[in-house]
């Protein structure tokens, strides 16, 4: 018996494995190309920038919402598996706070748009804005809890009213090269912590 293929079914787990690389590819690239132009960039724009089909986008996305969607789900599992991992390798907690927030800043960012492409299915977006809180909230309140136990920061900053200032403050950025949120995310960070601290 083959080793690399005991009940036949090796050919079907590498067709999954390949659409799901593809399905990877078109995230990012739409992530990429939202960036740059909205999320109501051409379809085409972003196959290209994939290098794939329209047909393998509309395969995996039957409509743009899907898509928009599937990036800032897709976004928001990445932020929150970042929060840990900075957590453990960072110099200090302070320091993975700083780090995740950039991440929060990058993905704030490339939601311009997102509401106008779903205002015609608010329950979906009610959902993914749910979905954005159950996963992220936690993971803030992780950095925030361990940057206070440092004695890096001040107790009392709730994860919620932190997130929610950050993007307020990246709300101003569209359509404006004068203005940049992060210098002031940076000074918002610096109020938090300790006048002791390093």
């Amino acid at each position: 018996m083959a080793a690399d293929s005991p009940t036949g079914e090796s050919p079907s787990r590498g067709k999954r494995a390949d659409a799901q690389r593809n399905r990877e590819t078109v995230l990012a690239a739409a992530a990429e190309v939202f960036v740059t132009s909205g999320v109501d960039a051409p379809i085409r724009r972003i196959a290209a920038h994939a290098g794939v089909g329209m047909a393998t986008i509309y395969r995996h996305f039957p409509t743009r919402a899907d898509l928009v969607t599937a990036v800032y789900q897709h976004q928001i599992e990445a932020c929150a598996e970042a929060g840990p991992s900075l957590l453990a390798t960072a110099g200090s907690p302070f320091d993975a706070l700083r780090q995740w927030i950039d991440l929060f800043v990058d993905f704030l960012v490339t939601k311009h748009g997102l509401a106008d492409a779903l205002q015609s299915d608010n329950e979906r977006f009610a959902a993914l804005h749910a979905y954005f809180l159950d996963r992220l909230l936690p993971v803030c309140a992780l950095l925030l809890d361990a940057s206070v136990e440092a004695g890096d920061i001040r107790p009392g900053t709730e994860p919620y009213e932190l997130m929610r200032g950050i993007g307020n403050l990246c709300v101003g950025r569209d359509g404006d090269p004068r203005y940049d949120p992060r210098r002031l995310i940076a000074l918002l960070l610096r109020g938090l912590q300790r006048p002791d601290a390093s």
